[in-house]
């Protein structure tokens, strides 16, 4: 018989809940944990709730593209739990989670802001950089509008307007980013 320690057992009882863990920066570390959670857990059809706990300041964007994708094609609904922060690119992950499944604690920092990539270099450079960067935004505005049924001018206003925006539980229940606060 194999011996495993308390950390162990604990983590095998998360995964035989269908729990996971964004904790920490969003990069390609931290989204290839849950996409493989994603995946292992949609090798067995069988419908179940699955739960994404999200604990972020944020980081790469196009990572955060990369999970939400995933989570979108899951066969399985996944509910999101915002626990300490939820901000930038984590945000939109917890934006994310299933209709009526996204619930956010009382005492959560929540944050979002329009996408911010300051160009150097030559002038093409910048040209293609800008692009991506507009790209980057529209999708953003895309997932929020997804995620919340809001038209895309209260989108822009509302949650990605110039400046950083934070948020308390009941304004994210009020904007339909999240469904219920604990």
């Amino acid at each position: 018989m194999e011996e495993f320690s308390a950390l162990d057992r604990i983590d095998i009882a998360f995964l035989e809940n269908h729990i996971h863990f964004l904790i920490g920066d969003i990069n390609e570390d931290t989204v290839g944990e849950c996409v493989r959670w994603l995946l292992y857990e949609s090798l067995n059809s069988k419908p179940k709730e699955l739960t994404l706990y999200v604990n972020s300041t944020g980081g790469d964007l196009n990572q955060a593209f990369a999970l939400i994708d995933a989570m979108r094609i899951s066969p399985h609904p996944i509910k999101t739990i915002a626990i300490g922060n939820v901000m930038s690119a984590a945000f939109l992950i917890f934006a994310s989670g299933a209709k009526g499944l996204r619930y956010v604690t009382k005492n959560t920092s929540a944050m979002c802001h329009q996408f911010n990539d300051a160009a150097e270099g030559k002038y093409h450079d910048m040209q293609a950089a800008m692009r991506e960067s507009e790209m980057c935004n529209q999708r953003m505005v895309n997932i929020l509008k997804d995620a919340t049924g809001l038209p895309i001018n209260k989108v822009k206003s509302k949650l990605l307007p110039p400046s950083d925006v934070y948020f308390s539980a009941t304004e994210l229940l009020d904007l339909n980013i999240a469904d219920h606060v604990l």
